[in-house]
């Protein structure tokens, strides 16, 4: 086999297999082979994954994660000046919630050539399989792990029409479904890819509140979380007209008893319109002669 002209000097950003080796592609096989410097969010698991390509690495090896990017950044920009440095991730496409980040910025500042050898995406993947629409979407990578933050987060997403892309730990899965269901409504219907191109590939589709419901048994393996966006204009008051098509629903649930405030959060949320609005909407419709009972 002939391989390809290796890159004379700079940075390669090259993604690799989600599970399956046979999505590796030539060009990252080349590069692995031919790299002056080969930066891995995990060496071990490279070395593995070279092993079942049958590539031998041509150089040499070193670790870049989280916690020594910056630190690794100089090294890394002093052999880029010489020669190649390919930068992998774990699976799939590096600086996707990865490292790499930093590297790229200071090269382009530095005036070292960038390159990208593509492939495989976690993002992408989840996507395409979850049966939800694929046109507009935007990554949100993993939610917050405070509490306070995540509940932000959901509820500033709440109106978003883009399909949502979550990276979710499968031991947080079932509270973040619970807690999306809540904000987003429980019938946003919502795919969980489970260890995509794997041998035990799983996508469950459902409401977000169905799905949630289904994860407190526990999962397992690497989970991509894929929601649907509101639906267009749900987030604006042209959209909806919250007289006719929410207020109802809200004193409905007062008059069983839920406090307004409760009633109106949980329907906000469902159809992704501000909570303030909603509220005021609710509180003029009970008024004397507005023809609703105070309940």
């Amino acid at each position: 086999m002939t391989l390809s002209q290796p890159e004379p000097r700079g940075v390669v950003l090259a993604a690799t297999p989600l599970g399956n080796p046979l999505d590796a592609s030539q060009h990252l096989k080349d590069l692995l082979a031919q790299a002056d410097v080969v930066a891995a969010e995990d060496t071990r698991r490279l070395r593995a994954l070279a092993a079942r390509l049958g590539v031998t690495l041509g150089g040499r090896v070193v670790s870049f994660y989280d916690h020594n990017e910056r630190s690794r950044v100089p090294e890394l920009l002093a052999a880029a000046r010489q020669g190649t440095v390919v930068v992998v991730s774990d699976a799939g496409s590096p600086l996707v919630s990865d490292p790499g980040y930093v590297l790229v910025r200071q090269a382009i500042e530095a005036g070292l050539p960038v390159g990208v050898a593509p492939g495989p995406s976690a993002v992408v993947a989840a996507l395409a399989v979850s049966g939800l629409p694929c046109d507009r979407f935007c990554f949100e990578g993993f939610p917050p792990r405070r509490a306070g933050e995540r509940a932000a987060r959901f509820a500033a997403l709440a109106g978003e029409t883009r399909t949502l892309v979550f990276f979710e730990a499968a031991r947080r899965l079932a509270a973040t479904l619970a807690e999306l269901a809540g904000a987003l409504g429980p019938d946003r219907p919502a795919a969980v890819c489970r260890e995509l191109t794997k041998v035990h590939q799983e996508v469950r589709r459902g409401g977000l509140g169905e799905l949630a419901a289904w994860a407190q048994a526990g999962v397992l393996g690497e989970v991509t979380l894929v929601v649907a966006g509101a639906a267009d204009g749900a987030g604006s008051a042209t959209g909806i007209d919250l007289a006719s098509d929410l207020v109802p629903a809200v004193l409905a649930r007062a008059d069983s008893g839920e406090r307004l405030k409760e009633a109106v959060a949980e329907v906000a949320a469902a159809h992704g319109v501000p909570k303030r609005a909603l509220y005021e909407a609710a509180l003029a419709a009970r008024q004397p002669g507005a023809g609703a009972s105070l309940g």
